[in-house]
């Protein structure tokens, strides 16, 4: 069937609801031919993928997932949130989500971090709770104590979606034409721990309303997704970055310190609201995107260690803070961002970072 679909694609026909069902049950067949399976990805990401259609993706991978033991009870009482990027900015900044989930975690607020080793970047977030000696492998039941009794737990997503690897191949085949495919941004759509409260980075802004919109179908009842721009001042002379026109805009799949970000949140099932954030609000310290540059696991390890016991104090810790603030508003503890980054500046200068950061490397 992979190939009827391919040309109904080129044909900018849109998939239904079964044919997408169909059409993961032959990517995860182990048996298929991974350049058909590639040239379906490819196929759809030519033609543009629809709200409706990620949604669909979204849902039939998760119903191949290994779900965690959480208690239904304790989930009712609880708000778990998840904060994370997609990937694919490709500016190697240091882990600024992993960093915000130890702050949330911290004040109290249970967190499912859902991710992988590093695809796009130098150090995934995997990669940097490995080295800061948190494990990333624990089974399903200890993972949901880890949650319910720490407030944390990473969700290692090869564990929880044996599926994927005969994915694999075609996806790579995918990456060495060139082509970015749906997967790029399924990740945090995926999370097996259901969080009913995200902070999503993208790095394109034309992708923050319809993934909100996905994230509400999902059942998330409160969503936040944004693509912060790295102004072209703050950018250094040489950067991997790479556009493709020197006066192309460069986005972070995260809240962007060096330029204004484009927001789409929603509440429940109200609609999104699509908005502007400039940072002049802030009291920033100036700042390049060299100084968020982060490096492999064992720097970035460094780097969150300096960040949450209070010893840097420069833009690093102001991206942080940013993002902790957004996510701390999603997570409904804070009203607006400029008391989540108080909540937060507090959380790291009173030393419940840090401490919990202890704990869970324990």
């Amino acid at each position: 069937m992979l190939g009827k679909f391919i040309e109904n694609l080129a044909n900018s026909r849109h998939l239904t609801a079964d044919q997408v069902r169909v059409s993961v049950e032959q990517l995860i067949d182990e048996a298929g031919p991974a350049q058909q399976k590639a040239d379906f990805l490819c196929s759809l990401a030519l033609k543009g993928e629809t709200v409706d259609e990620i949604a669909w993706f979204a849902q039939a991978l998760r119903e191949k997932s290994v779900e965690p033991p959480i208690d239904p009870v304790w989930r009712e009482n609880h708000s778990i949130l998840d904060v994370c990027g997609t990937g694919g900015d490709r500016l190697n900044t240091f882990n600024i989500s992993t960093t915000v989930a130890l702050i949330c975690a911290s004040v109290g607020i249970p967190v499912a971090k859902h991710g992988n080793r590093a695809i796009t970047s130098q150090c995934g977030s995997a990669d940097v709770l490995e080295a800061l000696g948190i494990r990333i492998d624990l089974p399903p039941v200890e993972a949901v104590r880890s949650l319910q009794e720490r407030n944390f737990a990473f969700f290692f997503a090869p564990n929880y979606h044996p599926a994927f690897k005969h994915i694999g191949p075609a996806r790579r085949l995918c990456s060495d034409r060139g082509q970015r495919t749906i997967f790029n941004f399924l990740g945090p759509l995926l999370n097996p721990a259901r969080p009913v409260a995200q902070l999503v980075g993208v790095p394109r802004p034309d992708l923050c309303s319809p993934l909100a919109r996905v994230l509400q179908t999902l059942g998330v009842r409160r969503g936040m997704v944004v693509s912060g721009e790295v102004h072209e001042n703050s950018r250094p002379e040489t950067s991997n970055c790479e556009p493709e026109a020197s006066n192309a805009k460069v986005f972070l799949d995260e809240l962007s310190t060096l330029g204004p970000n484009r927001i789409a949140e929603f509440y429940q099932r109200n609609g999104c609201l699509s908005s502007t954030l400039g940072i002049a609000q802030f009291n920033l310290q100036q700042a390049t995107l060299e100084d968020l540059a982060g490096g492999n696991r064992e720097a970035n390890a460094s780097i969150v260690r300096r960040i949450v016991s209070g010893q840097e104090r420069g833009p690093k810790r102001d991206a942080v803070l940013l993002n902790a603030a957004a996510a701390l508003s999603v997570a409904d503890r804070a009203s607006n961002l400029g008391e989540g980054w108080r909540i937060a500046e507090e959380a790291i200068d009173n030393g419940n970072v840090e401490a919990k950061l202890r704990e869970l490397a324990d």
